[in-house]
């Protein structure tokens, strides 16, 4: 249960059994910076869920119509209120799926699927990994990268 650190990555962590805490870097990209751990750690399956404040987010609603992601950029100080998301394979890669909802100083609310999200402030992520590799498909029918089992 050593606590790991590295100036060169964008993170800090302990690892606990098979749960890794982690701190996210201030300044730095939420989303990249849990899919560059979860490749450096070599997670296959896990899910993720975490807090903290951010100051740009970018999120996606998807359109089961057209099966086309909507984005839309918010440029303000929010708290990441819930992050919630899980740890997966596509075609041999580390794959990531994150949502989130975002409060806002006015205390309303907007949530969606996390694109992309720079920290501005502390960042506290909780990582459970589970013992076998979960696969990802493209189903045609959805549009949607889906859990093969």
């Amino acid at each position: 249960m050593n606590a790991q650190q590295s100036s060169e990555k964008p993170y800090t962590y302990k690892k606990y059994g098979s749960t890794y805490v982690v701190s996210i870097a201030n300044h730095t990209d939420l989303a990249e910076s849990i899919l560059t751990f979860c490749k450096d750690m070599k997670i296959t399956a896990g899910s993720i869920n975490g807090i903290g404040a951010i100051n740009e987010a970018t999120l996606r609603f998807y359109n089961p119509k057209t099966k086309q992601y909507v984005d839309k950029t918010f440029k303000e100080q929010m708290e990441v209120a819930n992050l919630t998301g899980n740890v997966s394979m596509m075609n041999g890669e580390t794959y990531t799926h994150l949502h989130c909802v975002l409060g806002r100083s006015d205390y309303t609310a907007i949530a969606g699927h996390l694109l992309t999200a720079t920290l501005n402030g502390a960042c506290e992520i909780v990582i459970t990994t589970f013992d076998s590799p979960i696969e990802r498909y493209y189903d045609e029918e959805t549009g949607l990268n889906m859990y093969r089992f």
